[in-house]
């Protein structure tokens, strides 16, 4: 029997959690759904992913009501999925007057974000049952990186004042996409990686990059976080949970790629590379959030980039259910 699409099945609501880290920086995290982060400073304040829709980002908004009333000024968009980037106009009206965003982001809204966005709203309809407040694609209006500076484009790394505490942003590498960027606040060693890293939820890897995404990791970790919000699963507090949500995040990255790379190199088709993934990935993250959602797309891209393939394919609504069709009956 054919499992139900992505998570059409998943409909019912998450408990969400809005939990204070330190000094400044806030956790907004939901059972396994995608998690933002939120930083107060004593004159502004930046929130990391936007959440799904207006309507879910006004439900973050006013948790954060409930302990500031310092103007939203700064929305970072750790990449370009939809489900973090498109709740992003609610904040208008909180006074936010920057989206942030790297140069590979903004290349990736431009090249697939209109396909991304009617692919993610049919693989989750819970979270995207408000999709009519959604006014179009979110578009950065400061973009880090891409070579000489130009008129809203900061090169490098970009670091925001909030007053009495500063965010670092920028892109540490590939991984999860080739845009990724991190906020990182280290005079309270606290990190927002976005979806670079997880915790015993599903690691989608359907536009990785997973033979750079470790060396990725790795200098996440040199970082020396005391604190962390993944881009889903809960807030790890402590020098040795933030290791342990590396480490995660790693081993399903590694264990994924292998088990592609032999597939490739034993001419296996996809389905048979389906279930040559499933022999080492089932037994170790086969209980967690999403996982079944995750798979099927993280076996084709790990397959695709196996054989060569360095930049990922575009995905499609339609190419979404024709991919599950073949691989999840």
């Amino acid at each position: 029997m054919s499992k139900a699409f992505a998570s059409q099945a998943d409909l019912a609501d998450r408990k969400i959690t809005f939990e204070r880290l330190s000094a400044h920086c806030w956790a907004y995290t939901a059972e396994g759904d995608p998690n933002s982060g939120v930083v107060i400073g004593d004159k502004f304040i930046l929130v990391s992913d936007a959440t799904a829709t207006p309507v879910m980002a006004r439900d973050l908004i006013a948790r954060i009501r409930g302990v500031s009333d310092k103007p939203i000024k700064y929305v970072l968009l750790t990449h370009y999925h939809a489900v973090r980037v498109l709740g992003a106009s609610a904040y208008a009206a909180e006074g936010a007057t920057e989206i942030i965003a790297s140069q590979g982001t903004l290349d990736l809204i431009i090249e697939r974000g209109k396909q991304d966005m009617q692919s993610e709203m049919e693989r989750f309809p819970r979270l995207f049952r408000n999709a009519e407040s959604v006014p179009g694609l979110t578009w950065p209006t400061m973009v880090i990186g891409g070579g000489d500076p130009v008129q809203g484009q900061v090169p490098g790394k970009l670091t925001v004042d909030l007053g009495g505490v500063q965010v670092q942003i920028w892109h540490p590498g590939p991984g999860h996409t080739r845009g990724d960027t991190i906020a990182w606040v280290e005079q309270e060693k606290v990190l927002f990686s976005g979806d670079l890293v997880e915790y015993e939820a599903g690691v989608y890897t359907g536009d990785a990059h997973l033979q750079e995404w470790p060396a990725t990791l790795e200098a996440l970790r040199a970082l020396r976080a005391e604190a962390i919000v993944p881009g889903r699963g809960q807030a790890m507090k402590g020098a040795a949970e933030v290791n342990q949500a590396l480490d995660y995040t790693k081993r399903w990255v590694e264990t994924l790629f292998q088990a592609a790379k032999e597939a490739a190199a034993a001419d296996m088709d996809l389905k048979a590379a389906m279930a040559h993934t499933r022999k080492s990935m089932d037994p170790v993250f086969g209980h967690v959030f999403i996982y079944e959602h995750c798979l099927p797309f993280d076996v084709s891209r790990a397959y695709d980039e196996a054989r060569g393939l360095k930049h990922p394919r575009i995905w499609t609504a339609e190419r979404d259910k024709e991919m599950w069709a073949a691989l999840q009956a």
